[in-house]
Order: structure tokens, then sequence, then C-alpha cells
């Protein structure tokens, strides 16, 4: 018996999507009927983007799982209708894509290369950077995408301290958890990338108060989540100088309005939410991977944890 797979999602999405999902269904073994109009009372799996149009998950009587295109899943995760498995989207393009803004910015900061791009012809100021084993890095998150971040920054030489909601053990990693050990992450951050997931208890987790635990001239990454920082705070500690830089892919409001203060900012760099994207030809992969367990009635891969919300 053919299983039925919705997609549901944008237009732009299923034109991307089609021809790779379809073949990496039945790469799995999987007989499927991959479409974007099946009736709710006949599907078994939803591809799903939190953009897409399905709001209401109580006619889908038969499904057997969720399956996220994307990372973040706050969208969705408290939508009361909801009652089946969820699984976010991971995939080693989105994490390969993540580590490669992550680390390029931290080096671009790190090699003072705006100096150098910028400078005046003739400029000849021979100060070499400093080393990387003498400058440590925060990186707030410990998920798929913050453990590799931290992976490849650590095996680059810097120290890396890594804090998560809950107490991780990784190699190479200092690794915290709870408030002080927010605090302590946050005392020693020579830059700090922030990548938790976007939860009431994460939001504004860089403020007044957290900001000023940090060393001064300290750089600030944001690939995670807008609502991560309170802009305001941030925009005062800039001002000060006790944040030396902060390199910002993700907002409170996309596109980021062209009267905001960060584009103007000599002490910001802003990028148009690029760090990391799924591709279809990788994430599809994760996608049959999760029917076929489905099918084959085994777990499902990365399964969110309605309660922590992420």
């Amino acid at each position: 018996m053919s299983v039925n797979v919705l997609f549901a999602a944008t237009e732009d999405r299923w034109t991307e999507y089609e021809t790779p999902l379809r073949k990496e269904i039945a790469a799995a073994g999987i007989d499927a009927h991959v479409a974007t109009d099946i009736p709710a009372d006949q599907v078994d799996y939803i591809v799903y983007a939190p953009n897409s149009e399905v709001k209401d998950f109580a006619p889908f009587t038969r499904a057997k799982a969720v399956l996220n295109l994307w990372a973040g899943v706050e969208e969705i995760v408290g939508n009361p209708t909801l009652h089946l498995p969820l699984a976010r989207m991971v995939d080693p393009a989105l994490t390969q894509g993540m580590v490669e803004w992550v680390v390029g910015h931290v080096l671009r900061l790190h090699l003072g290369m705006d100096a150098h791009i910028n400078a005046a012809a003739g400029t000849w100021e021979p100060q070499a950077p400093p080393l990387s084993f003498d400058t440590p890095v925060t990186v707030l998150g410990l998920g798929e995408l913050g453990t590799a971040c931290a992976h490849a920054l650590a095996g680059l030489g810097f120290p890396v301290t890594g804090w998560s909601r809950t107490q991780k053990d990784i190699p190479d990693i200092t690794c915290l958890s709870g408030d002080a050990g927010l605090d302590h992450a946050l005392s020693v951050a020579t830059y700090c990338v922030l990548l938790l997931p976007k939860t009431a208890a994460t939001e504004n987790t860089l403020n007044a108060r957290t900001l000023a635990l940090m060393p001064k001239g300290t750089r600030i990454l944001n690939p995670g989540r807008g609502p991560l920082i309170d802009d305001d705070a941030l925009l005062a500690a800039l001002d000060a100088g006790h944040v030396d830089h902060a390199t910002l892919d993700v907002f409170r409001v996309e596109p980021l309005p062209a009267e905001h203060p960060y584009w103007s900012h000599p002490r910001v760099t802003v990028t148009p939410h690029i760090a990391s994207e799924t591709r279809a030809a990788y994430s599809s992969k994760t996608i049959a991977e999760n029917i076929r367990r489905g099918e084959a009635g085994e777990p499902f891969l990365y399964l969110v944890d309605r309660g922590a919300g992420y």
C-alpha cells in the first residue's frame, strides 16, 4: 500500500523539493505518493513549513508525524491542534552552512580583516593579530548546530566554553549549564556566539545585566534567533564601547527595517538571515529516513521536546 506524504509549504518550496524528495523517499525503499493536495484524512506524513496554509492538524486523523522543513519549531510547537510526533530538521548541509558562517565571521574579526580591506592606499601598520590560543569563545546553545560550531572553533585552537539548558559533556569543550553557568560563560567570552532556540526562557538572554558581565571589547555573533538579544541593551553596550562589535544574521522583524539603527551603526554587521539554510538535496534525505523509520516502527529522529519547546 502506498504511503501518502503531504508537502505543506509554499509553492516555491514545492518546486525546489518535488524531485529530490520523491527521489530520496524511493531510494529509502518507500512506495509513496508525494503531493500538495492530498485529503487530510488520507495523509500519513506531513512535510511542513510553518508558513504553509495548514494550521489545524485535527483533520489529519491517520497521520503518523509532522516532519518540519526548518531547524526552528517555535512557530508550530505550541499549536494546540498538534498531537502528532514533531521532528525538527537536522541535516549535514544545514550544519555545515552554520559552521562556515560562524567560523568565517569569528576569523574576520579575530584577524582584523576589515582594517586591511578598507585601508587607504599606502597604509602600512604591521601589527600581528592575536592567536586563537589566547582568545576564549563562548557558544550559547549546544544542540546540533552549537556543538558543531564549538568543535570547529576548538579545532582552530580557540578555548571554547559552551552553555546549554541541561548539562552536556562534549570533548574539548568546557560545558556549563544553569544560571550560574551562564554568568560564568559570559564572563570569559572574548567572542559570544548565540545558537539557542527561541523559547520564553531564552528571550533576551543578552540583556543589560548579562551584557555587563562580558569582558570589555567582546564581540557578539547571533545566527540563532533575533529575540535572544535585547536590541536596546546591545545598542547601548555598543555605544559605550563595552561591546566592540556585533555581527547579526537574525532579527525580531525580518527583513530588518531600513530605519533600524543596526544598519548604520559602525560597530554592527548585518547579514540577511543567510547563516544557514536547508537545501533540498540534503534535507530530503532526513525526511525520507524518518518516513522509513515510521513505516518500520522505529523511533523517529530529531523529535521535539514539547515541554522544552525545541
